[in-house]
């Protein structure tokens, strides 16, 4: 095991030994992890390896695709555009993006598109992971698509096509991809470590994804197997892994639903501009009235595609899970956050005052919930 570095403010010991006893039990390869309270600091540590060969260490500024945790990120910006008077989340998709309209979809709105409750999971034609890379073509075959349900009704995640969705409507109003908007408002003035996508001159500080061989007695073999037409659709057109993400056509593409490249501190940072100025350190870019709107619940349901990982009935707000009966991102139920493919995560708690970013290289087997995930929680709230 690599020597842990960082800092740990007084109080928060607890924290890192979690983060260590992740290395030492949990079977971690690299990984770091950052916490926010009341607007500052309070633990930022980095430990590991940053490729599976154990040649480079994991640094300060290593940078890693968080998978699904960028959903939070790309949520972000669309409650921007709404807190400026740009978007209005509660009228057709149509209204800004005509071609929509097509197949039975003029009524879905804004709102449905962030809380997964489009119908659009995927889709009704294969796709392969290059078919990802050509955003007029997916965005295209996405507007063509009928529903898979009746929109509005229940949750069902949209796993790859959520990037495509909501960047696509931000890119109508604003004219940019989300990745640029996000640069341009957030990321760029914030100075925050964080990409949609991964430019050329940031390829050598990027770690190396890497997952086991997929266990058929695991939790996610269990769930894939058992699919239905919805699920399918939404996790396996196209089937992704970590050795896609680890190539340059990834890194070159922009896919706001899974390639956001950060620190944990980015993660962390982006998590608390979501909650506003509960969590603000400076004069924050969110209303108070829109980070509340943003954790919004939309009804709890047994979600239609990862109903069986969660083990029940849970409630995503507008881009992001609540934390919920589950105990999803502790003991708050309207704490928020999104976990990435492998065991990343971004959470924020405005009552508690906290955000928290994790990310890591060695892809963990759970959809949902990573026992790395849960042990770093754990260990903040015992710290408050």
């Amino acid at each position: 095991m690599a020597a842990v570095e960082g800092h740990c403010a007084d109080g928060f010991e607890a924290v890192r030994e979690s983060f260590e006893e992740n290395f030492r039990r949990r079977g971690e390869l690299g990984a770091a992890v950052s916490v926010m309270a009341g607007g500052r600091s309070v633990v930022d540590l980095w430990g590991g390896w940053a490729d599976v060969a154990e040649t480079r260490p994991w640094e300060r500024d290593t940078l890693v695709n968080v998978w699904s945790t960028t959903k939070g990120v790309t949520a972000l910006c669309a409650h921007l555009l709404a807190d400026r008077g740009l978007l209005d989340l509660d009228a057709p998709v149509r209204d800004v993006w005509p071609e929509f309209a097509a197949a039975g979809k003029e009524k879905i709105t804004v709102r449905q598109l962030l809380a997964h409750r489009a119908g659009l999971t995927g889709p009704r034609v294969t796709q392969t992971v290059a078919d990802l890379y050509d955003w007029d073509l997916t965005v295209s075959r996405l507007a063509e698509s009928e529903p898979w349900w009746e929109p509005g009704t229940h949750s069902g995640y949209h796993a790859l096509s959520y990037g495509f969705l909501v960047g696509e409507v931000i890119r109508r109003v604003t004219g940019r991809t989300a990745g640029a908007y996000l640069a341009e408002t957030v990321t760029g003035p914030l100075g925050i470590d964080f990409t949609i996508g991964l430019p050329e001159h940031e390829d050598g500080r990027a770690a190396e994804l890497v997952s086991k061989p997929l266990d058929r007695n695991s939790e996610e073999a269990r769930i894939l197997t058992q699919l239905d037409m919805i699920g399918l659709s939404s996790l396996g057109n196209p089937v992704v892994r970590a050795k896609d993400a680890n190539t340059l056509a990834w890194r070159r593409a922009e896919l706001p639903a899974i390639n956001g490249h950060g620190t944990a501190r980015a993660v962390a940072a982006l998590y608390a501009v979501l909650a506003g100025d509960a969590l603000a350190a400076g004069a924050p870019l969110l209303s108070r009235s829109a980070a509340e709107r943003a954790r919004e619940g939309q009804g709890e349901c047994v979600d239609l595609v990862l109903g069986a990982a969660f083990g029940g009935a849970t409630e995503i707000a507008l881009g992001c899970w609540l934390s919920g009966p589950h105990r999803a991102y502790g003991p708050n139920r309207r704490a928020f956050g999104h976990d990435g493919y492998g065991g990343s995560f971004g959470m924020a708690d405005p009552e508690a005052g906290i955000s928290i970013g994790y990310v890591l290289n060695r892809m963990g087997a759970h959809l949902a919930n990573d026992p790395r995930k849960t042990a770093l929680i754990d260990a903040v709230y015992a710290c408050l």
